[in-house]
């Protein structure tokens, strides 16, 4: 992402492609909450909550398939 809009899917690797995957989840919260301020009030409170951090990662496990479904799943 450049200037914070989304260029293409395509990575090199898988681990781009997870890169990628988690700042897409990270571009939906900033998205869905613009004001750092209440974000970095939130923090404390879902990065210590065990369902919070299982959505999250829910969330990244999509993305990122998403990702991988875009670049042919790495096969050459």
């Amino acid at each position: 992402m450049s200037n914070g809009q989304l260029q293409t899917l395509l990575t090199p690797t898988p681990e781009e492609g997870f890169k990628l995957a988690v700042k897409l989840a990270q571009k939906g919260v900033e998205v869905t909450q613009p004001s750092e301020e209440i974000r970095g009030m939130l923090r404390p409170v879902y990065s210590t909550d065990a369902d919070s951090l299982i959505s999250v990662s829910q969330v990244i496990a999509i993305y990122f398939q998403t990702v991988a479904f875009a670049n042919n799943y790495w096969i050459l």
